[in-house]
């Protein structure tokens, strides 16, 4: 595995997408579709592979690149058109060339509706050579069963006959057994108008557009009317038929409805470079896509990158399309190309596939360097936390509180430390509380930040740029309290988390801030939080099992602090010491002593019977 292999597996996103192995020639080798690429990809080179033609095809990868698509479906399209296009040397090669079914709509009197594979061939399925196509479709399946029912629902004809309506005056055809069994309506005799026919039909290509909900609606309604009738089987069929043309809804952007042939560029930027995605599109398919960085120099607009990208990919793949795509309009202008910039239908889609590619780039070539220099990473996830918590500085040093307490027995608390959004362990202190009796969260959370701030200013130490409380707008304003007696208020920017709602609180602002859930800066507070959760309870717990076992030897006579160390030290808790044998309780406190507590254990197990 070469180093920018291994880099590449680090980044890859876990997203549905399809993926190319390149050899040391920059040849594609393979082409590869996953519904996660991460993982699909790394099961190449994470373990022994039984088939000896993949250990070669492993052997001979030198790098990787990929495509994010937006569903499993349109991984299926992406890589046919791939595979076709490429025509890499490991892949299983399409010899009888078949592609996914398209649904075809003739342009013919009573035109008929119908499954191909021959998009734009003439031929017996196609009278007249000029059809409108619907598709590519992944599933079979969910094909024939939309046709089904568009022969019940609309009574479309299946026949190849020219009903021209000479023909049809003429008496020249007879209505056949899709008429008597009512899947037809027998516009070869005249028995249905032309423009009765084409309403249906029209209602049908708005299905085929994506718009389900029209024939939903209708078998819906015969759905219940077979229900009342209580004939449920037929009831049944409808509905599971129903739902396998669900997928219509979803429309391919890597394949289109319209035979678009066609450039499409977008762009994304950071203060140091920018990136510009290239889709192709032949025939409405994507066969080509490709990201590159520019490294800016001077002041260049957008409007001049997303130019300079334009002419350099155009010369690098020949591409002599006469329509480019853009997300705005790119300082060029090119003889006999017209430029578009779509807002909405399908080539606002091809753009949205664009745009997702450049921005997936920019993600992996910032986690590539931040792998190559992880101070990279701290710095940008500090200054995010900056930005959005609207600090004065950098919060390289931030510090987190937490109480814990059950009923108010053994109230502690515990603060933790985090250097450079890194946790600081041998900085993490514990506090038993002492000026508090009961449950009472605000004072206990006053004391512990007044004893920690007191004592960091008495011996000089450094302080943080961020404190982080957990808790709402109570324990918020307590800490405050405790930074103004000793004389830090102002001094130290102070936030509050609320659990329930991840709500941020400032200091005397009763309405809280809200940050994207997928921040990396809610999931760092989340994790200071966490951390001081976690530190607390376990202190709590030790507590309150330290203290139980104290107290409950008290009462032994002959049994003094230092034996009770050392049954503390060695058996953790009374459960445990009482479920020792005599000769462990010996071995730590010698045998008189151990003759004392044996007997202190029996006269509590006959107390207890």
């Amino acid at each position: 595995m070469t180093e920018e292999i291994r880099q590449t597996l680090a980044i890859i996103p876990r997203k549905p997408g399809c993926y190319q192995f390149y050899d040391e020639n920059g040849n594609v080798i393979y082409v590869g579709k996953a519904k996660d690429l991460k993982r699909r990809v790394s099961s190449y080179f994470d373990r022994e592979h039984d088939s000896p033609k993949t250990r070669i095809l492993v052997r001979k990868i030198r790098k990787i690149k990929y495509i994010v698509v937006n569903s499993e479906e349109d991984t299926f399209l992406l890589e046919n058109n791939l595979i076709k296009e490429l025509q890499p040397r490991y892949n299983v090669q399409l010899k009888d060339d078949k592609s996914y079914p398209f649904i075809a709509v003739t342009h013919e009197p009573f035109p008929r509706v119908f499954k191909t594979r021959n998009v734009g061939k003439m031929g017996r399925e196609s009278r007249t050579g000029s059809s409108d196509y619907f598709g590519p479709y992944t599933s079979v399946q969910s094909v024939k069963a939309l046709l089904d029912i568009v022969k019940k629902v609309y009574n479309i004809r299946s026949c190849r006959l020219n009903l021209t309506s000479k023909d049809i005056e003429a008496g020249k055809f007879k209505v056949c057994l899709e008429y008597h069994i009512k899947r037809c309506k027998g516009p070869c005799e005249g028995l249905q108008t032309e423009e009765d026919y084409n309403e249906n039909v029209g209602e049908v290509v708005e299905i085929l557009k994506g718009n389900v909900s029209i024939i939903e609606r209708q078998v819906r309604d015969k759905m219940e009317g077979l229900s009342e009738e209580l004939r449920f089987e037929e009831a049944n069929e409808l509905k599971e038929k129903l739902q396998l043309i669900g997928s219509f809804r979803e429309k391919s952007m890597v394949v289109s409805n319209v035979n678009y042939n066609l450039d499409v560029f977008s762009i994304d930027g950071s203060e140091a470079s920018a990136f510009v995605n290239y889709l192709h599109v032949v025939n409405g398919a994507v066969i080509r896509a490709y990201t590159f960085e520019y490294k800016k120099r001077l002041e260049e607009t957008a409007e001049e990158l997303l130019g300079m990208g334009i002419v350099e990919m155009r010369q690098r793949f020949g591409s002599e399309m006469k329509e480019i795509v853009v997300p705005f309009m790119p300082d060029l202008k090119m003889e006999g190309v017209r430029f578009t910039v779509p807002v909405r239908g399908e080539k606002r889609k091809l753009l949205a596939l664009s745009e997702m590619n450049v921005k997936q780039y920019k993600v992996d070539r910032l986690k590539r360097g931040e792998m190559l220099n992880p101070e990279q990473r701290t710095t940008r996830i500090l200054s995010s936390v900056k930005k959005d918590l609207r600090l004065k500085e950098m919060p390289l040093h931030i510090e987190c509180f937490d109480n814990s307490n059950i009923q108010g027995s053994n109230p502690v608390a515990a603060c933790v430390v985090f250097k450079k959004g890194k946790p600081s362990k041998k900085e993490y202190r514990h506090y038993n509380i002492k000026s508090v009796s009961g449950p009472d969260d605000y004072a206990s959370m006053r004391e512990v930040v007044e004893r920690r701030y007191a004592r960091l200013l008495k011996e000089g130490s450094s302080l943080p740029q961020l404190i982080v409380i957990d808790g709402g707008k109570g324990q918020l304003h307590a800490a405050l309290e405790a930074l103004e007696k000793v004389g830090l208020n102002g001094k130290i920017a102070m936030i509050g988390i609320a659990e329930r709602l991840e709500e941020i609180y400032y200091p005397n602002d009763p309405v809280p801030l809200y940050i994207d859930k997928n921040s990396e800066t809610l999931k760092l507070i989340q994790q200071l939080r966490d951390e001081a959760h976690r530190f607390g309870l376990s202190f709590h717990r030790r507590q309150r099992s330290n203290r139980q076992l104290v107290s409950e030897l008290d009462g032994v006579k002959g049994i003094g602090p230092s034996t009770k160390n050392k049954l503390l030290k060695h058996f953790k808790s009374i459960k445990r010491l009482k479920e020792s044998d005599q000769e462990e309780i010996v071995s730590v406190i010698g045998p008189s002593k151990g003759e004392v507590i044996r007997k202190w254990i029996d006269e509590s197990k006959g107390k207890s019977i």
